[in-house]
């Protein structure tokens, strides 16, 4: 089965839209990583903020309106009118909705606890529709005036990357004939203070890969996709999943999962590993985390160029699995005609108890046209996604 991805709408903290994210990413700009000094420890951290002006959540809407929709809105804007022209030839019954999301409205439901701590009764404004996850698909779905199937998927880290998985389901199944897939998170407390708990958060930008890593930096954003069965530039070519359970919240050390995971989505596309051209990693910069990944990336693709780009974005949650396949469309995309890859940002000292990965220096370009994107989470859930040029 064939898919492909013939747009997208996007926005993290390198800016808002096509351009400018492409823009911030091929020229390394941190700018949106910015000190967060609100943790319930005193200890500070950094965070990737969206500057970005967002757009506006309609009046018809306005019960659902969060910042995370706010979120959700700004992507869904700009794929908005091939939606609209896809809804006249297939009906909106016919496109499907999947979005992947950790936080829903959770900030907005903090500052409505606060104000109740304060003042003993709730905000007047405040609508408990905002907390439920299942709100995300359902905004998006109202958004774009689509009436087919709409649910939201909650995997933690792989949330967005398992979004594209339930929708290829959809198209087997024949439920649908084009699908909106993508996530969306915003900060928040609640996570901030939770990895903080975790002891899990750098108080300075993210250091994938370093020896000198000391953990990760939250970000927030949306990236939505639109997915259909009419061959476009950039095609859906595999999706690996895998759940090995090995633990809460670390990775299994031999990245068993991650590798089937990998593995998977290269048996789908039908490629070898020799066939890929760039490896978007999961790189938090936590030390578990890398000392996986960069053992299993080793070991499946050799010296095949990669990078984190979560120096640049933050680790967006469960949006990152899109945001990062959103990035790796725009690396491929005719955008960027001079094929370049985005730079590995860190400090540059090799950790030498890691597996040596080939991190991709400035002015580096691609050789070959299919990338594959990592996303890692919680609980073992483990996805690997595979792109390329149709």
């Amino acid at each position: 089965m064939n898919l492909y991805l013939p747009d997208i709408g996007i926005v993290n903290a390198l800016g808002a839209g096509k351009a400018d994210v492409l823009r911030g990413l091929l020229s390394a700009d941190s700018s949106g990583m910015v000190p967060y000094g609100g943790l319930l420890t005193g200890r500070s951290t950094v965070v990737g903020r969206v500057r970005a002006p967002l757009q506006p959540v309609p009046e018809s809407l306005a019960k659902l309106d969060c910042r995370n929709n706010r979120l959700l809105a700004t992507a869904l804007a700009e794929i908005a009118p091939a939606v609209a022209e896809l809804r006249e030839t297939v009906g909106p019954h016919r496109i499907a909705v999947v979005i992947g999301t950790s936080t829903s409205g959770i900030a907005e439901g903090e500052e409505a606890i606060e104000t109740l701590a304060k003042e003993g009764h709730m905000p007047a404004t405040f609508e408990y529709v905002r907390q439920e996850i299942g709100m995300a698909s359902e905004f998006a779905a109202r958004y774009l005036d689509l009436t087919g199937v709409r649910y939201t998927v909650s995997t933690a880290c792989s949330s967005s990357a398992n979004a594209f998985a339930s929708a290829q389901r959809l198209f087997a199944s024949g439920r649908c004939d084009a699908a909106v897939v993508g996530g969306g998170d915003s900060l928040c407390r609640l996570t901030l203070n939770g990895f903080d708990s975790l002891e899990s958060l750098s108080a300075a930008l993210c250091n994938p890969f370093s020896a000198n890593r000391s953990g990760l930096n939250i970000g927030e954003g949306a990236c939505v996709f639109l997915v259909t069965r009419e061959p476009s530039g950039i095609r859906l070519c595999g999706i690996g999943e895998s759940s090995d359970g090995y633990h809460v919240s670390a990775p299994d050390p031999a990245g068993r999962g991650a590798e089937t995971a990998i593995r998977g989505a290269l048996a789908q596309a039908a490629a070898a590993a020799k066939d890929v051209g760039y490896v978007n990693l999961h790189g938090t910069a936590t030390l578990k985390n890398d000392a996986m990944e960069s053992g299993v990336v080793s070991r499946v693709f050799g010296d095949a160029p990669c990078s984190s780009t979560k120096s640049l974005i933050g680790h967006t949650l469960g949006a990152a699995g899109a945001q990062e396949l959103g990035l790796c469309w725009l690396l491929l995309s005719e955008s960027n005609r001079a094929r370049r890859l985005p730079k590995h940002v860190w400090d540059g000292a090799r950790d030498p108890t890691l597996a040596q990965l080939n991190l991709v220096e400035d002015g580096e370009r691609f050789e070959r046209d299919m990338f594959v994107s990592n996303s890692f989470a919680f609980g073992g859930s483990n996805t690997a996604i595979a792109i390329g040029r149709a």
